[in-house]
């Protein structure tokens, strides 16, 4: 594997990364498909390792359950193998860049899949749109990669090879107003957003339809990942009174924040605790101990979520049990986010007639409808092209639920979501002062 600029910082600009491609010759990709017989070669690009990569840690396992289910398929009257080739971007975006660059110039695939935050798939998806190679990507809100990789409201869309489905920040609007109104608020909610493309796509979007909504909205300002002190934003959310607090942070900056918080009496004076981003995975809260317990967030997938994954053949608890029995880790919600990935890519190759001729696929993907881990998803139905949409439902963590002290996850808001069942019941989050 090249290892092409790892000392990047994750907070590249958008700029920083057109400039990379522009300059290791990412337009100058081959148009023509690299097809061997009747193998389509597949990458594969997620963070398995840096400050993302927890959302990482299940892709390994996923993928071995999809090679044993899903090693070949029948498309266009043809059996094709599917042959997978995994990239690590160490969190790092512009590495993310190059490695789509490598996939494509060194592996000669046919076809692209990422996953997992902004600074992992657009990266991926603007590699592969220069290079003109299908690319299907999910977990980061679709605002942040359609509108954030330079589209406009009310304009054809400026992309033919990159598709996306995940959900987005009307989900989020939708979500949490179910969810706060299940604990009795000032409705004072203080927001603490970064200077990057969640941040900015949630800062322009679900703010207003937060107020809307009938609450009234304080933000501290964006600030930059990886940020170790936060005095300033804990004060001025204890100066506002809040009692809702909501974050979309990387994950170590939200640790090293809500520490901060215990100790200058902010962690006592709110209600709600909404994360997104960071708060999705269990080792996360079981290093924040008893601070962690109650915290409240979204989730994407869960083992009680009543669909199967078609690309592993295992349902949510099969695919669940399965994950912990070979890792001895308890399940997260990636793996099924990730499964949902294999799922649509290889629903999109059995509806192409030429899954080898890199336009018709991207054609397929563009009016794909797939049953997938995470729920059926239509890119025919919007909300804009290039997107389809899934939902979310709102979970609370709990300290015990997983054994011993070990975190574990009640469902506690379905209105986004509502085939997938409640589990348990919304609390507000309480810490001793």
């Amino acid at each position: 594997m090249t290892d092409s600029n790892p000392q990047q910082p994750v907070g590249s600009t958008r700029r920083q990364l057109l400039q990379a491609g522009a300059a290791t010759g990412l337009a100058a990709f081959p148009m023509i498909g690299r097809t061997q017989g009747n193998t389509l070669r597949i990458g594969v690009v997620s963070p398995r390792s840096g400050p993302l990569a927890l959302f990482g840690e299940g892709d390994g396992f996923v993928l071995d359950q999809v090679r044993r289910h899903s090693s070949s398929v029948e498309a266009g009257g043809k059996r094709w193998t599917l042959e997978f080739i995994a990239k690590d971007t160490q969190s790092n975006p512009v590495r993310a860049a190059a490695m789509a660059k490598e996939l494509v110039n060194a592996d000669k695939v046919d076809f692209v899949l990422s996953t997992s935050t902004p600074e992992t798939v657009n990266p991926v998806a603007d590699a592969c749109e220069a290079a003109g190679v299908p690319a299907l990507s999910t977990t980061s809100p679709w605002e942040a990669f359609y509108f954030g990789r330079g589209a406009k409201p009310g304009e054809p869309s400026p992309f033919k090879w990159t598709y996306h489905f995940c959900f987005g920040v009307g989900n989020f609007a939708k979500l949490y107003t179910d969810q706060w109104s299940k604990v009795t608020t000032n409705k004072k909610v203080g927001m603490l957003l970064p200077a990057d493309a969640d941040g900015n796509a949630i800062r322009g979007l679900l703010i207003p339809a937060l107020q809307k909504a009938g609450y009234s909205v304080f933000d501290a300002g964006p600030y930059q990942n990886g940020l170790t002190d936060f005095s300033a934003q804990i004060a001025a959310f204890r100066k506002e009174g809040i009692e809702i607090f909501n974050t979309f942070p990387f994950p170590p900056d939200f640790a090293v924040f809500w520490r901060q918080a215990a100790q200058r009496g902010l962690a006592q004076q709110v209600k709600i605790v909404q994360m997104a981003k960071a708060g999705l995975f269990a080792a996360e809260l079981d290093a924040l101990g008893a601070l962690g317990n109650g915290l409240h967030a979204g989730a994407y997938w869960h083992r009680s979520f009543p669909f199967k994954s078609p690309a592993t053949g295992l349902g949510s608890a099969q695919l669940a049990d399965a994950y912990e029995k070979a890792s001895g880790k308890g399940w997260n919600q990636q793996i099924g986010a990730t499964a949902s990935l294999f799922d649509a890519a290889v629903a999109a190759v059995r509806a192409c007639p030429n899954p080898g001729d890199r336009a018709a696929l991207a054609a397929t993907l563009g009016k794909l409808k797939a049953e997938t881990a995470v729920g059926d998803i239509d890119f025919t139905s919007g909300p804009v092209p290039n997107c389809a949409t899934t939902g979310l439902v709102g979970v609370q963590w709990v300290r015990g639920l997983g054994g011993g002290n070990k975190f574990g996850l009640e469902i506690v808001a379905n209105a986004d979501h509502p085939k997938v069942p409640l589990t348990g019941t919304m609390k507000p989050y309480a810490v001793k002062a």
